[in-house]
């Protein structure tokens, strides 16, 4: 399992005996229901609720005998509650306490998620307010197609960070399930009001078509959820990456004094943190394959799903929530070069601006578009080395007549591009709040 990239909070979450920890609030939870209907004493209840704590060394010890992990769990439980604690796990399965568990044990780690989330959100707004309009290429292909500003560019990222929030957050309502249907799910042990009543003491919703477990298409879509983040946060360190390359140089990755980035050559800084977070998303969409995997278990049951997920809930809830934090720790240390970014908008001798030297010629002077899109490539694809596209436009016999100084000043300023980029971002800027 994942040590090197737990978090603190993450870590806690996920130890063995806090697993067990979830596992007793649940029997702890099925006792007082059962009291109340007197199935077992009040007293009973009132002994396991009190005396009932887990000794993790004690289960790990009786396991080595049993080779059941719930079984050892409930004995050494009921040897620190005494005579009633024979009570404890009555008319239960162990997918009853396990899946159940799992639901509370998930649920503090999307709550924990769900706050880096967060906080990822606000470096990107914050990046996004202070770049509004620094104008840089927009690619397609690796190649220069036309101008943008940074703080759009990352706009659409913090628009796909949300939606993935928001299958975070449906992933995780799903997932708030409550399974004590006994073996095969046909609640023969007690009446279904039990179930009701423990589901709502501990906020979480009956299922009402178990097998012997909760039906693991519930568990896929919480690492579809998952994978969905992580291919969001991988695009956005392929794009910080590209951006880094020395030939770009537009953003730089922060680097700390006393930072090496070779062992062979000093000068060398590198984009280590998108390439971490690069390597770990490819890790948790597997994960998420994995989780598709264990949907279609045998008959009302088998175990195959078992041992996985024994690693996968936690190394992807882990690894997930550490290149969030990572992205937003890169994020807040990163280096904008404004001044490189406007320089490589005429890098090429100011193609970039091709598309409105088109539509100038097509809008103000009635050519074809056939005729405009001619003139504009050719006079773009016989540029010569070191020359602007500016200088070619106003040189050459057939397109000088079409440009003025000021519409030549107004063409290559970017100004067009920016004021387009505003309107969109008055009009749709509300969907990113």
């Amino acid at each position: 399992m994942i040590t090197r990239y737990q978090t603190q909070e993450m870590n806690h979450i996920f130890t063995e005996s806090s697993r067990f920890e979830y596992m007793l609030k649940v029997e702890i939870e099925v006792a007082r229901a059962q009291s109340r209907r007197k199935i077992i004493p009040v007293q009973a209840y009132r002994d396991i609720s009190k005396k009932s704590k887990i000794i993790f060394e004690r289960i790990q010890e009786i396991e080595k005998t049993t080779k059941h992990d719930v079984i050892a769990f409930v004995s050494q439980v009921a040897e620190t509650v005494g005579e009633n604690g024979k009570y404890i796990h009555y008319g239960l399965t162990s997918s009853d306490v396990l899946d159940t568990a799992l639901s509370l044990q998930m649920s503090d780690a999307f709550e924990v998620l769900k706050t880096e989330i967060k906080q990822l959100k606000l470096e990107l707004k914050r990046l996004i307010k202070e770049h509004a309009l620094t104008v840089c290429p927009g690619r397609t292909h690796g190649i220069f197609a036309e101008i943008t500003t940074f703080g759009f560019k990352l706009s659409g990222f913090l628009s796909e960070l949300i939606r993935c929030e928001e299958r975070i957050e449906k992933a995780h309502e799903q997932f708030r399930i409550c399974k004590l249907s006994g073996a095969v799910g046909t609640s023969a042990a007690f009446d279904l009001d039990l179930e009701k009543e423990v589901a709502k003491n501990l906020d979480l919703k009956v299922e009402p078509f178990a097998t012997q477990v909760i039906p693991r298409d519930r568990h896929a879509e919480v690492f579809m959820s998952l994978a969905f983040l992580a291919s969001h946060l991988e695009r956005l360190a392929v794009e910080l990456r590209h951006l880094q390359r020395s030939e770009v140089s537009e953003v730089i990755e922060g680097f700390t004094p006393g930072q090496k980035g070779s062992s062979a050559m000093p000068h060398k800084k590198n984009p280590i943190s998108g390439e971490n977070i690069t390597g770990l998303a490819r890790l948790i969409k597997g994960y998420a394959w994995t989780a598709m995997e264990n949907i279609p278990l045998w008959h009302e049951r088998d175990i195959s799903h078992s041992s996985n997920e024994r690693v996968i809930f936690q190394d992807s809830f882990t690894v997930t929530h550490y290149i969030v934090r990572r992205m937003k720790s890169l994020l807040n240390q990163i280096f904008i070069d404004k001044n490189r970014m406007r320089e490589n908008t005429h890098l090429l001798g100011g193609v970039l601006y091709s598309s409105h030297l088109l539509l100038h010629l097509v809008d103000k002077h009635k050519l074809t578009r056939e005729k405009a899109y001619e003139l504009v490539q050719k006079a773009a694809h016989g540029l010569q080395k070191g020359e602007h596209l500016k200088d070619a436009l106003v040189k050459n016999i057939e397109t000088k007549k079409y440009f003025t100084a000021q519409d030549i000043k107004v063409l290559f300023s970017g100004d067009r591009y920016v004021k387009s980029i505003q309107k969109r971002m008055k009009v749709y800027g509300q969907e990113l709040k």
